[in-house]
């Protein structure tokens, strides 16, 4: 039989206290009893996924020539980008990830204004240092690059002195010298008449272009461009080897600190298109909580009647356990704020015929001793020997499966499977600890308490 009996009950009752104490709860607080103080506040608000709550789904897609090979480093740093500005906005359970080699997809959970988010994204902030030769463009006109037309020629004639100002014609497209990937640091400061600036300090390797062109093009300009339109055209005094620069123009406090937190948010290595836009109402998303809600306490309710009517106290026995189970991973999921979907809703039930799978072996294996005639000590104890090994294999192969699953939504972006496989693989480690550990020692209380000696009435053999 189970050893410290009363060690272990002591420590499933505490354990499911706190655990009903999180799911009851939208926020869980410590007072201090001798200041009426807060100790700890955590909010343990469940968070719903897109499909339940409703929200936008937006897919972003490289605005690169389709022949122009996309590094996966700058895909992940686009992606990083994306999901600062938007937790920025305060749509802090948005999901972000990469789909692909060019696309990234976005999920707004209960997102209402969906025109702000679309507006951030699409700003891809985009900063290009551009190579205008004798030609300083105002700021506000639209400029052509190379970059982002994926060409590495220049066409000609480009616009000279004598069009000081004027727009480019249409058919000029500039080099770009570097981007703002190679900004190692920015922020805000004073020129010498007291206007605002960007301060900005490169990275080694774009302090050596920097440095290499302004030495070579002394007295021509180098025009700043953001998301394709000008900034500023400063003209080359010198060269200027150790990397750190200079954007001046008609910046204001607010529109310095705007310009400077969306650089150093990330200058997109790449432009961003919006390619689609997806928005699920409030009312199809409860819809289909509230049938998954009613589809689940179905088949729970099943399940329990089965394990109760066939095998008796064991079946009960697993009944509370399961129950035990489900306050945990509940719990556990409003506490860390996994997002709960649909698919994840899948996983964990599905989990839950793992548990049962697991107490069917062990019963099982319970009602073989029985039969072969061991005493009931000797046949629990053998029954969970004989049967670990098999509830061992079959739940680390869940688990393993789980990982693959995961690893392959992260990297198509198949948000589905992504949350299918980690409740499964959260349900299944639960699951095994609710198995071995609270089934075994309720089981071991209910022996004690009961002492049975009827064997087909309290066992079903």
């Amino acid at each position: 039989m189970t050893r410290n009996l009363t060690n272990r009950i002591v420590m499933i009752v505490i354990v499911l206290a706190l655990a009903l104490w999180v799911d009851l709860s939208d926020k869980i607080t410590i007072i201090n009893p001798f200041s009426d103080t807060s100790l700890f506040e955590h909010d343990v608000k469940p968070r719903l996924g897109l499909d339940l709550q409703g929200g936008m789904q937006v897919l972003l897609e490289a605005d690169l020539p389709a022949d122009t090979k996309i590094e996966s480093e700058s895909m992940n740093i686009a992606r990083d980008i994306v999901q600062q500005r938007t937790d920025a906005l305060g749509v802090n359970e948005n999901i972000i990830q990469v789909a692909g080699e060019r696309r990234i997809v976005g999920e707004f959970p209960g997102l209402e204004d969906s025109d702000s988010v679309l507006a951030i994204i699409q700003q891809t902030g985009l900063l290009e240092f551009v190579d205008t030769g004798d030609y300083s463009p105002d700021p506000g006109i639209a400029l052509k690059t190379d970059f982002a037309a994926g060409s590495s020629e220049v066409p000609t004639p480009t616009p000279g002195p004598e069009d000081f100002g004027a727009p480019a014609p249409e058919d000029v497209i500039y080099h770009t010298i570097m981007t703002g990937s190679d900004l190692e640091s920015v922020g805000v400061g004073r020129g010498t008449l007291g206007d605002y600036t960007i301060d900005f300090v490169l990275s080694s390797e774009g302090a050596d272009i920097f440095a290499e062109h302004t030495a070579a093009n002394v007295g021509r300009f180098l025009t700043i461009v953001l998301d394709g339109t000008v900034i500023s055209s400063p003209s080359i005094g010198g060269a200027i080897p150790d990397g750190q620069g200079q954007i001046s123009g008609s910046f204001t406090s607010d529109s310095a600190n705007a310009f400077a937190i969306q650089l150093r948010y990330g200058s997109l290595p790449i432009p961003l298109k919006v390619v689609e836009t997806r928005i699920i109402g409030p009312t199809l998303g409860e819809d289909s909580l509230q049938k998954s809600l009613v589809a689940g306490l179905i088949g729970m309710v099943i399940v329990l009647l089965f394990m109760g009517i066939y095998y008796r106290m064991p079946g009960i026995v697993a009944d509370l356990s399961i129950l035990f189970y489900a306050a945990i991973a509940f719990a556990i999921f409003k506490y860390f704020h996994f997002t709960l979907t649909l698919p994840g809703i899948a996983g964990f039930l599905l989990s839950t015929g793992a548990a049962l799978d697991a107490n069917i072996l062990i019963f099982e294996r319970l009602r073989e001793e029985l039969r072969n005639g061991r005493n009931l000590a000797t046949a629990v104890d053998q029954s969970w020997t004989r049967a670990w090994s098999s509830i061992r294999d079959s739940n680390l192969a869940t688990i393993i499966t789980s990982f693959i699953l995961y690893w392959f939504g992260s990297t198509f972006g198949a948000t589905i499977v992504k949350g299918f496989s980690l409740t499964l693989a959260l349900g299944v480690a639960i699951s095994l600890f609710t198995a071995v550990f609270v089934t075994r020692t309720l089981l071991a209380l209910f022996l004690r308490t009961f002492k049975p000696t009827n064997f087909e009435r309290w066992f079903g053999i």
